[in-house]
């Protein structure tokens, strides 16, 4: 179980590094937009057609990574005030956990087939750019099977009692 726990958090840092080249590179690219506009005249006339893909692509890509570092936002209202070493607490996070994994799981599947439809029929967007629209939609696939994974992982360390569930703890957003 450790390979497999290291291997989901070698794969949510590299997906995490990419979303922050993504980040890096759509700055350069309002960075151009601008020098464009303003000293020249111009305009790329695709910047916010491509800042909208980056967005979507790091957020998706920082998901497994977020789970990781127990950043995302938790409703901790009711498992606050359960033992965090309690059965009903455990069975709360393998609840929230096989439920996660299930939407993520269908979620990435009908995503991947829409990938493979748009790759195969050869769509691309309906601007100037004409972005191949499974290029943008395989970020947000990537990103979400590396969510399941890194969740998988989770569920696991939950199940063999490897992982602290104290609420404060997951409160902290990562910072110890």
């Amino acid at each position: 179980m450790r390979i497999f726990h290291a291997a989901t958090s070698l794969l949510s840092k590299l997906a995490v590094g990419v979303a922050a080249l993504i980040l890096v590179l759509m700055s350069a690219l309002i960075l151009l937009e601008i020098i464009t506009r303003t000293g020249f005249s111009l305009s790329t006339h695709m910047m916010n057609e491509i800042v909208g893909y980056g967005i979507a692509a790091m957020s998706f890509l920082a998901l497994g990574y977020s789970l990781e570092q127990r950043a995302l936002i938790r409703m901790n209202l009711l498992i606050g005030a359960l033992n965090p070493d309690g059965a009903a607490r455990r069975i709360i996070e393998i609840i929230c956990c096989l439920l996660g994994l299930f939407a993520s799981g269908i979620v990435c599947y009908y995503f991947s087939l829409n990938v493979a439809r748009n790759f195969v029929r050869g769509y691309v967007s309906e601007t100037i750019a004409e972005v191949p629209l499974w290029i943008p939609e395989s970020f947000v696939v990537v990103g979400l099977a590396v969510f399941f994974l890194q969740l998988l992982s989770h569920l696991i360390r939950v199940i063999t009692g490897t992982t602290d569930l104290s609420a404060a703890k997951a409160a902290e957003f990562g910072f110890e």
